[in-house]
């Protein structure tokens, strides 16, 4: 499978800058989560959404044998190694040991990332030794032009 050029999917994220933080929602400018970056972002540079998004829990500390995110976003998106995902890659984040993968984000640089966190909304921040340890999967978007 071949994924968009990541310049694009950079451009088009930080297009969402300063959106709002809205949990479950998806609409830039108005408010988004993290996961609705992410759904915006995915409209933007490949489509349409393949399914509508249920309902789902803000508990970063979920745990469980069954990494939701992760094998949803492997159906449709190429998987990458954490340590060799680039600039443009969508990465999920494992906030705490042992829980599952709860928190997304768009790599724009090696050194920054961009996010919906609650309270500030989508920003652009670095992406600290301490938020590169917590990436647990890591995939691309896919071109399906």
């Amino acid at each position: 499978m071949i994924s968009v050029d990541p310049v694009r999917v950079i451009v088009v994220a930080r297009s969402w800058l300063g959106t709002p933080y809205h949990d479950q929602a998806s609409v830039k400018g108005a408010g988004c989560d993290c996961l609705g970056l992410a759904r915006g972002i995915w409209r933007e540079v490949v489509g349409p959404e393949p399914f509508p998004m249920p309902p789902y829990s803000r508990d970063w500390g979920e745990t469980g044998s069954i990494e939701v995110l992760a094998e949803g976003a492997r159906t449709m998106m190429p998987e990458t190694s954490p340590l060799e995902a680039g600039p443009g890659a969508l990465v999920l984040f494992r906030m705490r040991t042992g829980a599952i993968a709860k928190h997304v984000g768009i790599l724009t640089t090696p050194a920054a990332f961009i996010h919906s966190y609650e309270r500030l909304g989508v920003i652009e921040e670095p992406l600290s030794a301490s938020w590169r340890r917590r990436i647990a999967f890591a995939f691309l978007f896919p071109d399906r032009s």
